[in-house]
């Protein structure tokens, strides 16, 4: 797909991110983890709804800010983390953050980048960034 061989993506709306998310959701299967990063308010949550709307999962998405972990049913699970408020790593480690990392779903790690030594060595990280007018920076490194 053209999305990995560019350096990066402008998106300039709400809907530009999620349609984007729903193109990269064809793609992914099974045990595969997503870390997605960027300053508050840059796009990760609305990603992460568009991913689960290209999954077939008709939840309502919201981030899991204050519980760290939010799992979506269906034919393939969404485990859906946000460690934006983790203290220390052995709190992910005691919700069994690996069962789900090498599970039998697909792994989106909200704010992935303060868990870097924990996450698999192949991954996805998606990194969103403040563009000018309300755009937002949208760079896709496969790991």
């Amino acid at each position: 797909m053209d999305i990995f061989k560019k350096n990066f993506i402008i998106s300039t709306s709400e809907q530009e991110t999620l349609n984007l998310a729903e193109k990269i959701a064809k793609l992914i299967k099974p045990g595969d983890v997503i870390s997605i990063n960027g300053e508050l308010g840059t796009g990760k949550t609305c990603f992460v709804k568009g991913l689960a709307k290209g999954m077939g999962i008709s939840q309502i998405i919201t981030s899991p800010s204050f519980i760290i972990l939010k799992i979506y049913h269906n034919k393939i699970p969404l485990y859906h983390f946000d460690v934006y408020r983790l203290d220390k790593l052995f709190q992910l480690e005691d919700i069994g953050f690996n069962q789900f990392q090498y599970g039998d779903g697909v792994t989106v790690i909200e704010w992935g980048d303060k868990i870097g030594e924990l996450l698999s060595f192949d991954h996805l990280q998606v990194i969103f960034s403040y563009y000018e007018n309300k755009k937002r920076k949208i760079k896709i490194v496969p790991h």
